[in-house]
């Protein structure tokens, strides 16, 4: 089959909005090239129904190689909704590449999972539930997915939510989320079982702060978190500071809660 294009407007930027096209930046004279080409060409084989693949020969076409700032080849980059969304370089092996497909590769439902980020962004939770339950039940190995659904099932059943966390395959802008999700599973099974926290004059406000925030109530959580650190700062292995951040990182860094608390926060920590 063959791969090259003569029209990279239409088979990369414009094909790419209706399935993701992989681009193998190559040249005649380039031995890694010779060696990377069949291997991405038997991979487009086996994952035809999730990506295109397309060679750029880049002798043929140097002002399109200039474009995307090609420096050394074999260079592959991902386009997706006419951009570049990922890349590498070099004669990667196949193990190598699949994995880097797979982390890379957006899920045939992103057109949903967006919606389902908007409807969670304006708290339409069950709205959201039901868009990531059903892509969940098609897509069950996506992590982000896993991560979302997460973020809602921390407050309904937070065992789940630590379970879906445990078995996602994290990426660079899920990781500190799922991170997050984790610190309050944790703090939430806690709420069960505060016969096991230690005694200490701090005790009775740590918990109320849990509290607090299993209710959603952030800005009190915060405030009394924040008054745990003040007066005992590594209580609970430095739980409040811990929660802290999860609150920051729930909410997300730009979140007008997140803004309040960030620099209080900081100064009780420094105190």
């Amino acid at each position: 089959m063959n791969y090259d294009t003569n029209n990279f407007q239409k088979d990369v930027i414009e094909q790419s909005n209706v399935m993701p096209v992989l681009v193998d930046f190559w040249a005649e004279w380039c031995a890694p090239c010779r060696i990377l080409g069949p291997v991405l060409e038997k991979l487009a084989e086996k994952y035809k129904d999730q990506w295109k693949l397309v060679k750029l020969n880049t002798d043929k076409f140097p002002e399109i190689a200039n474009e995307y700032g090609i420096r050394g080849i074999p260079n592959v980059k991902l386009f997706h909704k006419g951009k570049v969304i990922n890349e590498f370089t070099g004669a990667l092996p196949e193990h190598m590449i699949e994995d880097w497909l797979r982390k890379s590769i957006p899920s045939k439902f992103s057109d949903m999972i967006e919606k389902a980020k908007k409807l969670l962004a304006d708290g339409k939770i069950v709205d959201a539930k039901v868009i990531l339950e059903n892509i969940h039940n098609g897509d069950i190995n996506n992590g982000e997915v896993k991560i979302l659904l997460a973020k809602i099932l921390v407050y309904e059943n937070p065992k789940e939510a630590l379970r879906l966390v445990e078995s996602a395959q994290l990426s660079n802008h899920t990781a500190e989320l799922a991170e997050a999700i984790t610190t309050m599973g944790q703090l939430f099974e806690k709420l069960n079982n505060t016969n096991e926290l230690a005694e200490n004059s701090v005790k009775p406000l740590y918990i109320e702060a849990i509290k607090d925030l299993k209710e959603k109530k952030f800005e009190s959580a915060l405030e009394k978190f924040i008054e745990v650190i003040r007066e005992n700062k590594v209580y609970d292995d430095e739980g409040a500071r811990k929660a802290c951040i999860a609150i920051f990182k729930y909410l997300g860094e730009d979140h007008e809660t997140t803004l309040k608390y960030r620099r209080e926060f900081s100064r009780a920590l420094y105190v």
